[in-house]
């Protein structure tokens, strides 16, 4: 019986070392693509720059990017982009006093970062839009209902960071509108690892959920296909 634990605990072991290599292959083959790419989001603009593709010469394009942000989590340690460096991150608003829909959507996300527990390219972030009642310990207490593992941060700070992050770098809504009435967006955003949007999803539907775990693979992969590129 012992030895076949420890066979189950090595099978297990190679399978996730595993996983990202063999999902490379199956989304990449001797460097075909072989895959869609997803979608960016948001405004773009054409640069001066640009580059050969079959003897044509393609200008390239700049997408929106994210602005760095400094935020705080629940163990009140600062939080920036140096926490996603070369990293992917999934993010949502949320406020811990929200009656029902904010707990349906972490309750999906929690699903969601349970599947990604062991994979490093992949983090998570819920960010409060009630900054002035979400102190890091109430968030920390919040988080305590959910199977969160470290790499989701439920984060707060002031509310000119929160709100213009949320319009200005997510491109979603985030509005105090009265005593303990918000306004802020549902959706989950897969954010790349230049810090490019590159899906929204509806936190309620478990469709959408299940769309944004294909996705986070595909994204992966294409994270993977830039370090082969540059290898080479």
């Amino acid at each position: 019986m012992r030895k076949a634990s420890i066979l189950k605990k090595i099978l297990i072991l190679v399978a996730i070392l595993a996983l990202p290599g063999f999902l490379y292959y199956l989304l990449t083959a001797k460097g075909k693509n072989r895959y869609k790419p997803l979608a960016f989001y948001g405004p773009k603009v054409v640069a001066k720059t640009g580059h050969k593709f079959h003897g044509e010469y393609i200008p390239d394009t700049i997408y929106h990017k994210l602005s760095d942000f400094k935020l705080t989590d629940q163990n009140g340690k600062e939080v920036s982009f140096k926490n996603f460096d070369k990293k992917i991150f999934i993010a949502n608003f949320f406020y811990t006093n929200c009656p029902t829909v904010c707990n349906t959507v972490n309750k999906n996300l929690s699903e969601l970062v349970y599947a990604y527990r062991k994979n490093p390219m992949v983090h998570f972030i819920s960010i409060t839009v009630d900054p002035e009642h979400d102190t890091p310990d109430a968030l920390k207490a919040y988080g305590k209902k959910f199977e969160s593992v470290n790499k989701w941060q439920f984060l707060t700070g002031d509310t000119s960071t929160i709100y213009g992050l949320a319009r200005k770098g997510f491109l979603v809504n985030a509005l105090k509108r009265g005593d303990n009435d918000f306004i802020y967006d549902d959706r989950l955003i897969l954010i790349d690892a230049e810090k490019r949007i590159r899906g929204y999803y509806s936190g309620t539907s478990t469709t959408d959920v299940a769309r944004l775990n294909d996705e986070i693979k595909v994204q992966i992969a294409e994270e993977l296909r830039k370090v082969d590129k540059a290898l080479y």
